[in-house]
C-alpha cells in the first residue's frame, strides 16, 4: 500500500500533513510543491485501511512497457538493491573490441559508455562501431551511450608506418621526430608529427615528452624539418601519441598561440558525430549533445571552474595533464576537478592509465588498483580504460577489475557509514530550481537515515536525477525518463540506474504503474521502501512497495 499525502496550494507554503506510523514507527510524509491549484485525493491519517487504499487506473502488466539495462537487470534479481554498482564505466572501442561480440561481452561486463577515439581509426570505421552499439542497444536491451573524443590540437605522432602498432624506443637511441610526408616507406627510427611548426619551435637541449612521459627524448641536432632526438628514457611508442617539450625545466607553451583551439579536422569530427547522433563529444561549442570538456593544460585548470560551467561534463585527461604540470601535482588536481564537478552537478570522469599494465599482462600492478580505488573514492562519476580496452591484449579482465574495485570500494564506502559532512552549496538561479534542490537534498537525507532501498526520480530532461546523483546517496537511483537519448545519457552519471517508462502527471499512477512493472520483472518486492521525487509536481513521497 502507498503511504502517501499529496497536496496542492497557491502560495509557496506548503502544508504539512502525517500520515499513519511506517515499518520505522514514524510518520513518512509525501511533500508535493506546486504554484497551481490541482485536484487531489487525501488519505487522512484517521482513514480505514479501505479509505486510504489507493484508488489509480488500471495499470498493464506489459513488461515491455518499460526498458531497462539486461545486466542491471540481472543484478538485482540475483543480490538486490545494494549489489548496483554506482560508479559508471567508459570503454575506449579500438581493434581489440570494434566487432559485435566483443561490444556485447563489454556491455555485460559493465561497459555504461562507449568512447570513439578520433585520433585513430576513419569516419567509415567509426560509423560501423556506432551502428553495432545502437544495434546491441537494441536487440539485447542495453543503454550504451556514445562518446566522440575530438583529437584536438596538440602536437600528436602521426602512424608509425609500416602498419606497425606500437614500437619500442630503446636507452641510448637516436630517433628522428619530421614534419616531412612520405610517399613510399619512410627510414627506420622516424617518426612523423602533427605540427608544421614543430622544427622552428624546438631547440637543442629541450627535453621532448611522448604521452607525458612515458618516453623521454632529448633534442641533440635540428636539421631543415627533421629534428634528431636521443632516447633518455625507454618505452613504447604508440600512433597518435601526444607530445609536448619542456625548456629550462618549463613547458615550452608558445606554440599554443600558433595552433587553433578546434583544428578543421575537429570540426569536421563535429559534424560527423552530430550526423550519427552521438551522445557525448569531448569538446566544445556543440548543441543538443553532452559536451565534456577534457581539462589537459594549466590553461584549463587556471580557468576550471569557467570552463566546467560552460559544459555538459568534464574529463581529467590526466596523460596530457601530467606532461604540462609536475606528475605530483596530478594527485591533487584530480581531487580538485572532481571536487569542482561535483558542486557544479556536472558528471566527471577519470581517465588515462589507469590499467595501462593490463595492456600487455592480465593483471594490474597493485598501485593501479590503488589508483582506481581512489578515483572509486573521491566519488567520481566515471572511470575510463583507454589503451587498456582500444588496443589490450586483456580487454574484458581490465573491464573487471574496473568493476570489482569499484564495487568493494562503494560496499566499504556504506559499510563505513561516510556520508558527506559538508553540504553541497546552491546552484539554482530561479525559485523553481531551488526547491528542486531541496528536495533533492532531502530525498538524499531521508534515504540515508531511513535505510531506504531506492530512490525513484520521474524525470523528462534528466535534470532531477542528476541533482539526486549530486547528493550521492546510499541506495541506488531508479531514473525514469520518456526519452531513449535521455536515458542513455543519464547512464553516465554516479548511481543512475536509467529506465526508459512513459508516464503522465498522476503521480499515483506512475508509482503503480511502476511497482507493477518492475514487481513482474522480479526487479522490486512488496515491503521494499522507496522515496520517489519528481521533476514534474516537484514532490518527495516516501512508501513501501505495495
Amino acid at each position: 500500500m502507498s503511504q502517501s499525502i499529496q497536496f496542492s496550494t497557491p502560495s509557496r507554503t506548503p502544508h504539512l500533513l502525517h500520515l499513519p506510523h511506517s515499518r520505522f514507527h514514524r510518520p513518512l510524509t509525501s511533500l508535493s510543491f506546486r504554484q497551481f491549484p490541482l485536484k487531489y485525493t487525501s488519505i487522512r491519517a484517521s482513514s480505514s485501511p479501505e479509505e486510504r487504499s489507493v484508488v489509480a487506473t488500471a495499470v498493464s502488466t506489459d513488461t515491455a512497457a518499460i526498458d531497462v539495462d539486461t545486466v542491471t537487470e540481472a543484478e538485482l534479481k540475483e543480490n538486490g538493491f545494494r549489489s548496483t554498482r554506482r560508479t559508471k564505466l567508459i570503454c575506449t572501442i579500438g581493434p581489440a573490441t570494434c566487432g559485435f561480440e566483443q561490444l556485447e561481452a563489454l556491455a555485460e561486463g559493465g561497459m555504461n559508455v562507449a568512447r570513439l577515439n578520433m585520433c585513430h581509426g576513419t569516419r567509415e570505421w567509426h560509423r560501423d562501431v556506432i551502428r553495432s552499439v545502437r544495434k546491441l542497444n537494441e536487440e539485447k536491451g542495453f543503454a550504451v551511450a556514445i562518446m566522440m573524443d575530438t583529437e584536438g590540437s596538440e602536437i600528436h605522432m602521426g602512424d608509425l608506418g609500416g602498419g606497425e602498432s606500437s614500437a619500442k624506443s630503446e636507452d641510448g637511441e637516436v630517433w628522428t621526430f619530421t614534419v616531412r610526408a612520405f610517399d613510399s616507406s619512410r627510414p627506420a627510427r622516424t617518426i612523423s608529427v602533427s605540427y608544421d611548426g614543430f622544427a622552428e619551435d624546438v631547440r637543442v637541449g629541450d627535453e621532448l615528452l611522448v604521452d607525458g612521459g612515458m618516453v623521454r627524448f632529448e633534442v641533440i641536432e635540428k636539421i631543415g624539418p627533421d629534428v634528431k632526438c636521443l632516447c633518455t628514457d625507454p618505452g613504447l611508442l604508440l600512433p597518435r601519441a601526444n607530445l609536448t617539450f619542456w625548456r629550462d625545466g618549463s613547458l615550452v607553451r608558445e606554440r599554443n598561440a600558433m595552433l587553433p583551439t578546434i583544428s578543421s579536422k575537429d570540426w569536421l569530427d563535429i559534424d560527423f558525430g552530430i550526423a550519427e547522433g552521438v551522445d557525448f563529444i569531448a569538446v566544445s561549442f556543440v548543441k543538443d549533445i553532452g559536451v565534456i570538456a577534457k581539462i589537459e593544460s594549466i590553461d584549463s585548470l587556471t580557468n576550471l571552474e569557467e570552463i566546467i560551467l560552460a559544459s555538459d561534463g568534464a574529463m581529467v585527461a590526466r596523460g596530457d595533464l601530467g606532461a604540462q604540470i609536475p606528475l605530483e601535482q596530478v594527485p591533487a588536481a584530480q581531487q580538485r576537478i572532481v571536487k569542482v564537478c561535483r558542486a557544479l552537478n556536472k558528471p566527471v570522469i577519470v581517465a588515462s592509465q589507469l590499467l595501462e599494465s593490463m595492456i600487455e599482462y592480465p593483471t594490474p600492478t597493485r598501485a593501479e588498483v590503488a589508483d582506481v580505488s581512489e578515483a572509486v573514492r573521491q566519488r567520481s562519476d566515471a572511470l575510463m580504460l583507454s589503451g587498456e580496452s582500444a588496443m589490450g591484449q586483456f580487454p574484458d579482465k581490465a573491464l573487471t577489475v574496473l568493476r570489482s574495485v569499484s564495487l568493494r570500494i562503494e560496499r566499504w564506502w556504506r559499510e563505513e557509514k561516510r556520508y558527506e559532512s559538508t553540504p553541497l552549496q546552491p546552484i539554482g538561479s530561479g525559485f523553481s530550481d531551488r526547491i528542486s534542490e531541496e528536495i533533492c537534498n532531502s530525498a538524499a537525507k531521508m534515504a540515508n537515515n531511513l535505510g531506504v532501498d531506492a530512490v525513484f526520480v520521474y524525470t523528462k530532461d534528466g535534470h532531477m536525477a542528476s541533482l539526486v546523483s549530486r547528493c550521492r546517496p546510499d541506495c541506488p537511483i531508479f531514473a525514469f525518463t520518456t526519452t531513449t537519448s535521455v536515458r542513455r545519457r543519464l547512464n553516465l552519471q554516479w548511481g543512475l540506474i536509467p529506465f526508459r517508462l512513459s508516464f503522465s502527471e498522476d503521480m499515483e499512477s506512475n508509482l503503480n504503474k511502476t511497482f507493477s512493472l518492475l514487481k513482474s520483472r522480479g526487479m522490486i518486492k512488496s515491503g521494499d521502501l522507496v522515496i520517489a521525487v519528481s521533476d514534474m509536481l516537484q514532490s518527495i513521497q516516501v512508501m513501501n512497495v505495495p
